[in-house]
C-alpha cells in the first residue's frame, strides 16, 4: 500500500527523552550473560532490543533480562507478523510484559520474504495489512475482553488472553516506507528503523510526524556499528552484510525511496545476475560509510549523536565484529554512555 508523504505538521510536540540501548542476544550462550547485562545498566545503557530472524527468538533473552536486571528496558525488534498465530503471539507478549511490568515494548513488523517464505514455509503476502491487523488484534487482545472479531487478513473468534499484564506494553511498527511509515505514526505508539543512516533518518521522521497529527512518537534505530580504525578491513567485511540485506526487495525498495537506486543500482544488477563477487565490488564506500558506523570510539559516538540529532529518540546498538580483532563487550564499553 502506497501513502503519499506531506511535509511534518507544525504542532510535533516533543520527543520522549534519548535512550541508549543494545541488540541481544549478546555473543555467546544465553545462560552466560547475566553479568553482561548487569554491566550494560551500570554503563549507561537503559533498553536491550532483541532481533528475531535465524537465531535465538525474540522473547527468551528479553525474559532472561527480565529476571536478571531489573533497570533495563526490554524490547522486541522485531517479531515478524507471520511467524507466529495471532493467539499464540499474544500470549508471549502478554507473558514478557506480566513478567516485567511497565519495561516491555513490543515491536511488530512484515520482516522479509526470505524470511517468512523461503525459511518458514508461509505466504509473505499484504504486509501493510498484515501488520496492521496483528498491531490491532494485540491491542483488543491486551485490554483483556473477548476476541471475536474478522480482520482483513485473519479472523479470531472468542479469543480471550489468560494472562492481563498490569501495563499493557507500547506496540510499535517496524517501518521502511511510507505506508508503513504513516501506519507506525497513526496505530503505533513508535517506528522501528533499520539499516539507514543519520541522514536518511530526518526523511523517515517527517513522515512519521506527519501521520501522528503532532503526538510524540519513539523512534528506535537499530544502529549497526564497529569501532575500529582497520578502515579497509571493515569495509570489506560490510559490503557483505549490506549486499545481502540491501538485496532482499523489501530493503531494496527502501533505498530506492531513500534515494540511493542509482549508485546501488549496479550491485542489485550483479546481485541478480549472480555474480557475487561483482556485486561486493559495486558498494561504494560512500554508502558503507552511510550505513555502517566505524571509526575510533570517539568518531563512532559522534557518529552516534547524529542519529539522536536527526530524530532517533531510542538506539538498538549492534555491534558487528567486522574487524576481527574487535573485542565486542570492550566496544560496547567504549561506546557507553558513561564513556562520554
Amino acid at each position: 500500500m502506497t501513502e503519499i508523504a506531506n511535509q511534518p505538521t507544525e504542532t510535533a510536540g516533543p520527543r520522549p527523552a534519548s535512550r541508549p540501548g543494545v541488540t541481544v542476544p549478546l555473543p555467546g550462550p544465553l545462560h552466560s550473560h547475566r553479568e553482561w547485562l548487569a554491566e550494560l545498566a551500570d554503563l549507561g545503557y537503559t533498553d536491550v532490543w532483541s532481533a528475531e530472524s535465524d537465531g535465538a527468538d525474540g522473547f527468551t533473552p528479553l525474559t532472561l533480562a527480565a529476571a536478571w536486571e531489573p533497570r533495563l528496558r526490554l524490547g522486541t525488534a522485531i517479531i515478524p507478523a507471520y511467524t507466529r498465530s495471532p493467539a499464540c503471539l499474544a500470549q508471549s507478549v502478554a507473558s514478557l510484559a506480566d513478567a516485567a511490568p511497565g519495561r516491555v515494548a513490543i515491536g511488530i513488523g512484515s520482516s522479509s520474504n526470505v524470511i517468512v517464505e523461503r525459511w518458514n514455509g508461509l505466504v509473505f503476502e499484504r504486509p501493510y495489512q498484515r501488520v496492521r491487523d496483528v498491531v490491532r488484534f494485540l491491542r483488543d487482545a491486551l485490554s483483556g475482553e473477548k476476541v471475536a472479531r474478522r480482520y482483513e487478513t485473519f479472523t479470531v473468534d472468542g479469543f480471550r488472553l489468560g494472562v492481563r499484564p498490569e501495563v499493557a506494553p507500547p506496540i510499535l511498527i517496524a517501518a521502511l516506507r511510507e505506508g508503513m511509515l504513516r501506519l507506525a505514526g497513526r496505530e503505533g505508539d513508535g517506528v522501528i528503523i533499520n539499516w539507514l543512516s543519520p541522514e536518511d533518518v530526518a526523511q523517515v521522521v517527517r513522515v512519521v510526524d506527519d501521520a501522528a497529527g503532532g503526538e510524540p512518537r519513539e523512534v528506535v534505530a537499530r544502529i549497526f556499528c564497529c569501532p575500529s580504525e582497520q578502515t579497509e578491513i571493515v569495509r570489506t567485511a560490510a559490503r557483505f552484510a549490506i549486499a545481502a540485506y540491501l538485496s532482499v526487495p523489501v530493503y531494496a525498495e527502501f533505498h530506492r525511496w531513500l534515494g540511493r537506486g542509482e549508485v546501488l543500482g549496479p550491485m542489485w544488477e550483479a546481485w541478480a545476475s549472480g555474480d557475487r563477487k561483482a556485486a561486493l565490488a559495486a558498494i561504494p564506500d560512500e554508502v558503507v560509510d552511510a550505513l555502517v558506523v566505524h571509526g575510533s570510539p570517539a568518531a563512532c559516538r559522534a557518529r552516534l549523536a547524529e542519529y539522536a540529532a536527526n530524530g532517533v529518540t531510542t538506539s538498538s546498538l549492534m555491534i558487528l565484529p567486522l574487524d576481527p580483532a574487535l573485542d565486542v563487550r570492550q566496544a560496547l564499553r567504549d561506546l557507553a554512555p558513561a564513556a562520554g
